[in-house]
């Protein structure tokens, strides 16, 4: 048994705060650039480029089941980095998951196609995308830990909201590459070069995120555990014992962990049908331009730089369960008229439907899971936690979904699947969020859950 001793409060200064934010913000969008990058290169150009000897519908089955593939990868990503991030720190794991990210995503800018070397093609696809996905398991976690722990406790929800500004900045970067595209190269200009330039392109943003969190201080939670001893944890076996780590060794696990599992449903399935599948679903079976669906994104992730802060301002001053219960019940209600709007065949009624699901049903979600998820859990198993939680249900959800969605919409020939899954998805968070404590403004180096 080890006693741990700490000379007090650990102290960061408002530029220590200010880079971490920078980092987070910085990191996560390069995570989502890279996997919005490939979501849409999926939905758009994959299926003729790595799948061409299948039917249409079969193809746009095959690259969305590639893209699905990844999550496999985040799992494992998740189970080893998260580890290491509550044994040695925040820090170091951020600068691991940074570059395994950008080379990967540099990579498939760079594989040749199936018209040049068949099999193989599709093959190191999923292999690059196995790697970037191991690199991104815990990418996110990292950062959204990483600006928990950071932020003052009155101001927690908004400063972890730029987590959720970092997607929202990296679906915005992929979706504008990818609308430019497609408004000045011709389909053969597209399939012969132009799909690889925003993967390539990458590489610059990893160079600068990589310099950037070298000089990254770690989190101030991290060094102000009671568990922890020149920079890492004791294990359990010598720590037992200890009164001050008594409640955080003897609590069971579970609850909360289940609990985020369900926050996270929401957010992560409505992602995967608004941001993936039906970018392929308006171009492919509704034979609308491509380049209409990339457009929404594009303009409602414009907006999401609204929507994101003043959810995450009225999660600290209401607390999160309001604002998750508004939510959740407003997207379920919305699922089928913007579903309605979006397959009108009406571009205008489209590009609306687009945005405003993206905001509501998957931004607004993401800024409150941000710090939601952080909060549940307790300071010895944060990072582990709440990586595990958000890669599972990314799995179950944005992952299976589109594949799902596909198979459903090509069985009925119709869209109500879609918002049936939407519907699906928004009560199982609501369920979720009536059971969950409110969060807002616990103490985060406690070593026990909220639940």
């Amino acid at each position: 048994m080890t006693e741990s001793t700490k000379a007090g409060p650990v102290t960061r200064t408002t530029r220590d705060l200010a880079k971490a934010a920078t980092s987070g913000w910085l990191g996560t969008a390069m995570e989502f650039m890279d996997f919005q990058l490939y979501s849409l290169a999926a939905a758009i150009v994959f299926n003729e480029l790595f799948f061409p000897d299948v039917s249409p519908a079969i193809g746009l089955i095959a690259a969305m089941a590639t893209y699905g593939v990844g999550y496999v990868a985040r799992l494992a990503g998740a189970i080893y980095f998260g580890r290491m991030g509550d044994r040695i720190g925040r820090k170091r794991v951020l600068y691991l998951t940074i570059l395994l990210m950008g080379a990967s995503t540099t990579l498939i800018g760079a594989l040749p196609t199936y018209a040049q070397i068949g099999i193989l093609a599709p093959i190191l696809l999923v292999a690059l995308r196995l790697v970037q996905g191991f690199g991104a398991g815990a990418e996110i976690a990292g950062a959204t830990v990483m600006l928990a722990e950071y932020a003052p406790v009155r101001r927690r929800g908004l400063i972890a909201s730029l987590v959720s500004l970092g997607t929202n900045s990296g679906t915005l970067a992929a979706s504008a590459l990818w609308a430019f595209l497609l408004a000045v190269l011709s389909d053969e200009q597209l399939l012969s070069w132009g799909w690889r330039l925003p993967f390539l392109l990458s590489f610059v943003l990893m160079i600068f995120a990589v310099w950037l969190r070298r000089s990254l201080k770690e989190s101030p939670v991290f060094e102000e555990r009671a568990d922890v001893v020149d920079g890492r944890a004791l294990r359990r076996a010598e720590v037992e014992g200890s009164s001050a780590l008594e409640a955080g060794l003897q609590q069971r696990k579970g609850k909360a962990f289940f609990l985020a599992l369900g926050l996270r449903f929401g957010q992560a399935g409505n992602s995967g049908l608004v941001q993936t599948f039906l970018v392929g679903y308006i171009a492919s079976t509704l034979l609308i331009d491509r380049s209409v669906p990339t457009d929404a994104i594009m303009y409602g992730s414009l907006l999401g730089f609204a929507t994101v802060p003043i959810l995450g301002l009225l999660g600290d001053r209401f607390g999160r369960r309001p604002m998750y219960i508004g939510l959740s019940v407003l997207t379920a209600v919305l699922a089928f008229p913007l579903l309605l709007l979006i397959t009108s065949g009406n571009t205008v009624a489209l590009v609306i439907g687009m945005i405003l699901a993206l905001n509501i049903g998957v931004l607004g979600l993401f800024s409150l899971e941000s710090v939601t998820m952080a909060e549940l859990f307790g300071a010895r198993t944060r990072f582990t936690q709440l990586a595990l939680a958000k890669e599972i249900g990314g799995i179950l959800a944005t992952a299976i979904g589109p594949v799902v969605a596909a198979t459903l919409t090509a069985v009925t020939g119709s869209w109500w699947p879609i918002a049936a899954m939407l519907v699906a998805y928004s009560l199982i968070t609501l369920v979720a969020t009536v059971l969950s404590p409110e969060t807002r403004g616990r103490d985060l180096v406690a070593l026990e859950d909220a639940a």
